[in-house]
């Protein structure tokens, strides 16, 4: 397959691929038999949707894709024990993970019992003082005044914390990478358990709570009572698996789309507030919920008081959600600056030990454990490496990793704990934390480096630029962006589509703020296109595209609508060019 409008090294070093014959094929094919836009059909043909399924595919329904909670271990044992607190008025404790998907999870749970007229004791830890997960300490403190505890998004290896959690039963809702034990409690509702098949391995955790609160309702009926209604729960469950990083696909993509019709409605009153202080003036999109709602929801439990995200999802007063999302919004500005402190001198640590190794990392004093995560992020993105980035506070190092495609990095760190290097680990594929000692830094770091290469991490090449195809700017219309909106939502296993504007050239271009340029280009022909390229200055392209003198060039992006003082204009999100 040769290189996408002949680009073997674009601007920011990349080769553009184009789709293979097959999807070239399938997608004629499509467009053959459903009368869709040929730049629709191209999408559904890269993810495999053949004809007759395109109807559906376009309009994913929950009651067809939501999977019957039962098919998961442990679930009516759980679902019983919930219901049986709540029909006794027994005190219900939930302890939750300080991220977004535990927040949302202990949210679903909160708001749930509420309109049951009941109210639960919300605890979660400390990221700093107390770390990930339930701990002894916090877990006797509840038992000691709680008949139920509800472990959310953590839970599934915290052996020695559920046994110090006497005189109360304990319920584990997680999707954690099981360990060869469970620990010992009334029930472990997990995808993830090494019992499972694996069928739902790709559902956060407020996803197996919804699951839960579906199987509660389903045992209420029968017991002919009515629950609450779980339809205007899935902006809580839409939440999460968009910021957790979720696959969207199966009943993810169902669940996502249908919360953000929610999510539209502004119903929930933290959720509205935090929409507003994001400055978000269009209906919600997967982009938002990555990029504006969530970071925001995280910053409490990366920087502030670990249960403000969660308080702000489940609260009902609109006053407390104003507080509530303007100290969020705050503390993640302070986050933005500490980040791009930490990011600098991991950057250039981690250029030190070369780029092209199969794991990139870097470790200093007093790194902020709440940005650990985020830094690794972005050390990933521009590597296309696992990457790993640790904090320490004394002898001891509390880091975070992200991984890339087909690298599986939690079992591997799972591993590496076993084998005690770690003083513990885990995760799941993409995503892991772990806590180390300083003497065993080096040899933990190469150990990893060790078992991500077997798995082939050194030898993937600078990320290609995969495209779906090619557009004329005057293609790009309103319509055609509703349309492609429909084979969305777009994320995690499922990106957005990208396509090539060839042989263009630029109108105008300007600077906006420290890196970012905005344009406008042409075909040459009528039809004009504006684009926005952030962080274009980080990059060849923000040069290349002020100074064109005329020359024509190809770009590469993603289509989305920009809503300007109540008028609505397609713009290209570019993020690669090449010279025509």
């Amino acid at each position: 397959m040769g290189d996408f409008l002949n680009v073997s090294s674009s601007l920011t070093g990349r080769r553009w691929v184009g789709p293979s014959i097959e999807i070239d094929r399938a997608s004629e094919a499509l467009e053959q038999d459903t009368t869709l836009p040929r730049a629709l059909c191209q999408v559904l043909a890269r993810r495999g949707v053949p004809a007759h399924e395109a109807e559906n595919f376009l309009a994913p329904a929950l009651r067809d894709l939501l999977p019957d909670p039962r098919s998961l271990r442990d679930m009516e044992k759980a679902a019983a024990r919930f219901l049986e607190a709540v029909k006794n008025r027994q005190t219900i404790a939930v302890f939750a993970d300080y991220d977004v998907d535990g927040g949302s999870s202990a949210a679903l749970l909160l708001v749930w019992l509420r309109d049951m007229g009941l109210s639960a004791t919300l605890y979660v830890p400390d990221r700093i003082d107390e770390g990930y997960g339930p701990n002894d300490a916090a877990m006797a403190e509840l038992a000691s005044k709680h008949d139920l505890i509800i472990c959310v998004d953590c839970g599934t290896l915290s052996h020695g914390p559920i046994a110090a959690a006497k005189g109360a039963d304990v319920i584990v809702l997680d999707h954690h990478l099981g360990g060869e034990t469970l620990p010992e409690c009334h029930a472990v509702v997990n995808p993830n358990r090494q019992d499972e098949d694996g069928a739902l391995a790709y559902l956060c955790a407020a996803a197996v709570v919804f699951l839960m609160l579906v199987e509660a309702n389903r045992q209420m009926r029968e017991d002919g009572a009515k629950g609450p209604d779980l339809m205007a729960m899935l902006d809580l469950v839409a939440l999460a698996t968009v910021a957790d990083v979720a696959p969207l696909i199966g009943a993810n993509r169902a669940l996502v789309r249908q919360g953000l019709k929610v999510m539209a409605r502004r119903e929930r009153p933290g959720l509205v507030a935090l929409s507003d202080v994001s400055r978000m003036d269009t209906a919600p999109t997967s982009y938002h919920l990555g990029f504006l709602l969530g970071p925001r929801v995280n910053a409490g439990g990366r920087i502030g008081q670990a249960d403000l995200g969660a308080r702000l999802l489940a609260t009902a007063d609109a006053h407390e959600a104003q507080a509530l999302a303007d100290r969020l919004d705050q503390l993640n500005t302070e986050r933005r600056d500490i980040e791009s402190a930490v990011r600098a001198a991991a950057m250039e640590q981690a250029e030190e030990r070369g780029l092209n190794a199969p794991l990139v990392w870097a470790s200093a004093d007093g790194w902020h454990p709440g940005v650990v995560g985020i830094v690794a992020s972005r050390l990933k993105e521009s590597t296309n490496r696992p990457a790993i980035v640790i904090g320490f506070d004394g002898d001891e190092g509390k880091g975070s990793g992200r991984s890339v495609s087909g690298i599986d990095l939690g079992a591997s760190i799972q591993k590496l704990a076993a084998e005690g290097l770690l003083v513990k680990g885990g995760g799941h594929k993409m995503a892991a934390g772990l806590t180390v000692m300083r003497d065993k830094l080096e040899p933990a770091m190469e150990r990893l480096a060790e078992l991500l290469d077997k798995q082939g991490a050194g030898a993937i090449g600078p990320a290609d630029l995969k495209l779906d195809g090619m557009l004329m700017p005057g293609a790009a219309s309103l319509d055609l962006v509703n349309q492609l909106e429909a084979a969305g939502p777009f994320g995690a296993s499922a990106p957005a589509p990208r396509f090539a504007f060839p042989d263009v050239e630029i109108r105008f271009a300007k600077r906006i703020g420290d890196n970012h340029l905005k344009i406008t280009f042409s075909d040459g022909l009528a039809a004009r296109l504006e684009a926005i390229c952030f962080g274009a200055y980080d990059t060849p392209i923000g040069a290349a595209l002020e100074n064109h003198g005329g020359k024509r060039f190809h770009l590469a992006g993603r289509l989305d609508i920009n809503t300007w003082g109540g008028r609505q204009a397609v713009q290209l999100r570019l993020e690669d060019a090449a010279p025509a």
